[in-house]
C-alpha cells in the first residue's frame, strides 16, 4: 500500500513508464528555471539596471575611450547575468524530446516482448501497449514546445534589454552634456 499522495505518481508510471516521471522532473526543472528568470527580470534585473545607470551618471568622464569601454564592460556584465541560465534552459528543452523517444522505444520493446510471450492474437492489448509507448513522446514534445516558447521569448527580452540599456546610457550622456 502506497501513501495517498503518491498515487498520481503511480498512475503516471503505469500509464507511461518511468521515463514519463523523468520527463516530469525535467519539466519541473525547466519551469522552475523559467519562473526564476521571470522573477529575476521583473525584480532584481531592473534594480541592477537602475544602479548601473546611476553609477554611470556619477562619472564625470563619459566620452573618452576608457569611459566607453567601461560602459560596455558594465553593460555586458549585467546582460550576462540576465543570460546566465539560458544554456541550461536550452539543454532541458533539447532533452525532453530525446527522453520521450527513449520512453517510446522502451515501451515498444515491452509491447513486442509481451507479444512474443502471449502470441499475436491480442490486437487490443497491443494497441493499448502502443498507446502507452507513445505517451512519453507526446509529453516530451509538449514540454519541449512550451520550453522553446519561453526560451525564445527570453532571448528576445535579452536582445531588447541590451539595446535599451545602451540607448539609455547614451541618452543619459547626451542629457548631461546638453
Amino acid at each position: 500500500m502506497i501513501p495517498r499522495w503518491l498515487e498520481p505518481l503511480e498512475r503516471l508510471v503505469e500509464s507511461g513508464g518511468v521515463v514519463l516521471v523523468v520527463i516530469a522532473v525535467v519539466a519541473m526543472l525547466l519551469f522552475t528555471l523559467s519562473l526564476e528568470r521571470w522573477w529575476y527580470f521583473r525584480v532584481t534585473y531592473r534594480h541592477h539596471r537602475r544602479q548601473l545607470i546611476e553609477r554611470w551618471m556619477q562619472r564625470s568622464d563619459h566620452l573618452s575611450w576608457s569611459a566607453r569601454t567601461l560602459r560596455e564592460t558594465w553593460t555586458r556584465e549585467l546582460i550576462a547575468r540576465l543570460r546566465r541560465p539560458l544554456p541550461w534552459l536550452k539543454l532541458l528543452v533539447a532533452l525532453c524530446p530525446l527522453l520521450g523517444l527513449l520512453g517510446t522505444v522502451t515501451g515498444m520493446i515491452a509491447v513486442f516482448d509481451s507479444l512474443a510471450l502471449s502470441g499475436s492474437g491480442q490486437a487490443r492489448s497491443m494497441a493499448d501497449g502502443v498507446a502507452r509507448a507513445t505517451l512519453p513522446t507526446l509529453t516530451g514534445m509538449a514540454v519541449a514546445v512550451v520550453g522553446l516558447l519561453f526560451t525564445s521569448r527570453l532571448e528576445h527580452i535579452i536582445r531588447r534589454e541590451d539595446q535599451r540599456l545602451h540607448d539609455r546610457l547614451a541618452r543619459a550622456v547626451e542629457e548631461s552634456h546638453a
